[in-house]
């Protein structure tokens, strides 16, 4: 690795993060909100200041960037940035950890809030959403589309922080691709405000709501989630964004620029998606109209919405799914473990992994009667390299690894099953919340001890990094410098 790059790329991204963080100081100052604008300022000029020092004297061409060096670019980037964007909070008297893991679960888009009391300003909450708005297609996916130095480079950055397991791209230049997916993504945010607002939500609010659900992030300005607003409307708006938000922004280009809505059920992976949300949500409506005395409709609307808020790991509520029977809780667990479209802002693991996992799974198995077949697994009509099975299967295998260690760590710490095995699965999968004491739908992480939180700040960042770029570092070939 050459270091002048990486200082070179990791400043530019800085010196452009810190005009990102001025956007707050518009809040406040819309809102005459004197006190927050000092907080979002001052973390602007770190930033920048921080920027300049690292470019100075780096001044070198980022087309010929290797593919080591972006996937460090990337995963430093997003540590970097979390870091920057925690300082704003230590303003507001929260400490350096609490403001650490709020930075971290809203950029990862995981949703998870350490806050015990909604007494802040607007400034503050927005800041929250922005976070989770920027980390929703990723900040390498918004700089790769604006930045003209990225313009070659970007593709090594582009497919490190990617959410997928293939290399699918929309226009021959990367630079094209990036600009079309944040089109897209800005479009939906949009209309969704106006949705929202058109349905009763404050305009405030429906700003804040809707930059967290097409990112899949889940933080609300309401303490109580999306159930605060007690509107069915509303449920349903946010249920068909958040489902957008969990489908692949590639599949949704196409579908667009080729003005074919039926283009949709062509893609294998959409079509799981789809049936999948479809299954477990009937199933877990049955489940609260047998056992919690739900209302058909009710039933229906509490199911769809979480069902879709979890596998989509947006995370955010419209009911205190903790009081559901324990039938409706496993069933909403095991969603847990899914993983929206590959190319959307969900996380975990991805239903296009699950195809080739069991895929791989049922040809092994018809290898066994037939050991000379030739069995090629196909996803979409096109064949998977044996590069992407192995990827993929060794995805899979350290995803559930580290989330086991985390839940036997965490276990250690907090005494309580529940919480590590939901906390580590959550955290991984930047769902947000999960089902134990605290760290419900209704809860806060506030009352973690500080070792669990750690260990879920860095699970959240694996889990959104989709854990490539994390396990490259601890190889010993990776930190040759040069």
């Amino acid at each position: 690795m050459r270091l002048s790059y990486l200082a070179n790329a990791i400043g530019l991204i800085l010196i452009y993060i810190s005009l990102v963080i001025l956007s707050p100081v518009i809040i406040a100052l819309i809102y005459r909100d004197w006190m927050s604008v000092a907080p979002f300022l001052s973390t602007s000029l770190i930033s920048l200041t921080a920027g300049y020092f690292l470019r100075k004297g780096s001044a070198v061409n980022l087309n010929d960037i290797k593919k080591s060096e972006g996937l460090f670019i990337v995963a430093a980037s997003w540590v970097v940035f979390s870091l920057i964007a925690a300082i704003p909070y230590l303003h507001y008297g929260i400490s350096p950890l609490n403001a650490v893991f709020e930075a971290v679960s809203g950029i990862t888009t995981t949703g998870a809030t350490i806050l015990t009391s909604f007494d802040y300003p607007k400034a503050f909450f927005f800041w929250r959403a922005l976070t989770q708005w920027i980390g929703g297609l990723g900040i390498i996916v918004l700089f790769t589309a604006i930045l003209p130095q990225f313009a070659v480079a970007g593709r090594q950055m582009f497919f490190a922080e990617a959410p997928g397991p293939t290399e699918d791209k929309i226009t021959p230049r990367i630079k094209n691709t990036a600009s079309a997916l944040w089109k897209i993504y800005f479009a939906l945010t949009v209309f969704e405000i106006i949705l929202l607002a058109l349905a009763g939500m404050p305009a405030f609010d429906a700003v804040c709501n809707s930059l967290s659900t097409l990112s899949a992030g889940g933080f609300s300005t309401n303490p109580q989630s999306i159930m605060g607003y007690n509107s069915g409307v509303i449920n349903w708006i946010m249920i068909v964004f958040m489902f957008l938000g969990g489908t692949s922004f590639i599949l949704q280009y196409q579908v667009i620029t080729r003005k074919n809505p039926t283009l949709v059920f062509k893609s294998e992976e959409f079509r799981s998606y789809l049936g999948f949300v479809v299954l477990m949500s009937i199933i877990i409506a049955a489940a609260l109209v047998l056992h919690n005395g739900y209302s058909l409709s009710s039933g229906i609307t509490a199911a769809f919405y979480q069902v879709v808020s979890i596998i989509t790991s947006t995370g955010s509520a419209s009911v205190d799914y903790a009081q559901w029977h324990f039938t409706a809780k496993i069933l909403l667990f095991a969603v847990m473990f899914s993983g929206a479209c590959s190319m959307s802002t969900g996380g975990g693991i991805k239903l296009t992994r699950w195809l080739i996992v069991f895929k791989t799974m049922r040809n092994e198995l018809k290898r066994i009667l037939h050991p000379n077949a030739v069995l090629n697994i196909k996803v979409d009509d096109k064949t998977i390299s044996q590069d992407v099975i192995g990827q993929t299967i060794m995805f899979v295998c350290f995803y559930f690894f580290i989330a086991a260690v985390s839940a036997v760590l965490i276990g250690l710490i907090e005494h309580n099953a529940a919480v590590a095995l939901t906390g580590s699965v959550s955290a991984i999968g930047n769902i947000g919340p999960a089902l134990g004491e605290h760290i419900g739908p209704m809860g806060t992480f506030f009352h973690l001890q500080p070792l669990t939180k750690i260990i879920m700040v860095i699970n959240m960042l694996v889990g959104r990094l989709e854990l490539i770029p994390f396990l490259v570092l601890f190889q010993k070939d990776f930190w040759h410098i040069s």
